[in-house]
């Protein structure tokens, strides 16, 4: 199926379907043991700076070589780019979907420039004619404040920032988007404290928008628990993930270096990050209600 095919499932039963970024292969790998390890399907970013790090190409080579050893559904996201341009790049490497975000940019520009995404997406789906072709784009509407780090102030999310039902409706109809990132309270980053998110904004922007069209929930590091499984129940179909595999990483490398203080080879002192990242993925995904879902 395609991925589009499965955020329609998360959205019609209740579930969502876990992002997860990664820069490096060992990352990858992670992140997709614990994708098979709970039979769901996996999708992976890679944000401008990410993917300049990893490489468009490779990381596409990645996940064709990934596909084949695990046997699982695996989508590589362009996660947060910021120019048409940049999307376009990411569609033309090979990338299942792209997240052109446009959201610091008046109303216009934004649906302007990601209908430009959407319009070469369908292009290019036209030139392959084949179901795997399909090219999931997502919008972003609404302003999304901090960064995928540990803040050690406190953020405040102003009523400015969250995303309208109106306008939601009317980027919906004029972009043609498969994904709508909102904003609802959530923040990028690790923050001392954390905005309640709105869940009656989540529900009434799912009734505005076509039912085939995903709602997307950027920043989900540091949320708790009850509150992603209230939005999750109420539309959001798909979870981002940075900050907490960041720092789950750091934190396991460091106690690897630690443990063997005097050991040279990288792939033996990654394995503890390794291990790590990999159970932050697989309590997400029980979270996410993403188990058993191939």
């Amino acid at each position: 199926m395609s991925l589009n095919e499965y955020l329609k499932q998360a959205t019609d039963n209740g579930w969502a379907i876990g992002h997860f970024n990664a820069s490096e292969l060992d990352q990858m790998r992670s992140i997709l043991d614990a994708c098979k390890d709970a039979s769901s399907p996996a999708m992976i970013g890679t944000s401008e700076g990410e993917s300049k790090h990893l490489g468009l190409a490779e990381a596409v080579a990645l996940r064709d070589a990934f596909r084949i050893k695990y046997g699982i559904p695996v989508f590589l996201n362009a996660d947060h780019h910021k120019s048409a341009e940049a999307a376009i790049k990411a569609i033309d490497a090979g990338y299942d979907s792209v997240h052109i975000d446009l959201s610091s940019f008046p109303m216009e520009e934004n649906i302007a420039g990601t209908k430009m995404v959407v319009d070469y997406a369908r292009q290019r789906e036209s030139r392959i004619k084949n179901q795997e072709s399909r090219i999931s784009v997502e919008g972003e509407l609404g302003y999304l404040r901090g960064e995928s780090k540990i803040h050690h102030e406190k953020i405040e999310v102003k009523p400015e920032d969250y995303t309208k039902v109106d306008q939601a409706k009317e980027f919906v109809a004029r972009t043609g988007v498969d994904r709508l990132a909102i904003v609802i309270g959530n923040i990028h980053g690790i923050a001392p404290s954390h905005p309640h998110l709105d869940v009656q904004r989540v529900l009434d922007i799912r009734r505005a928008i076509p039912n085939s069209v995903a709602l997307v929930l950027h920043g989900g590091s540091g949320i708790p628990d009850g509150e992603v499984e209230e939005v999750i129940g109420v539309g959001i179909a798909n979870v981002h993930i940075n900050t907490e595999l960041r720092v789950a990483y750091v934190h396991g490398m460091k106690r690897g270096f630690e443990l063997y203080p005097n050991e040279v080879s990288m792939y033996k002192l990654d394995q503890e990050a390794i291990k790590a990242m990999k159970l932050v993925v697989k309590e997400k995904l029980k979270l996410f209600g993403a188990v058993n879902k191939i």
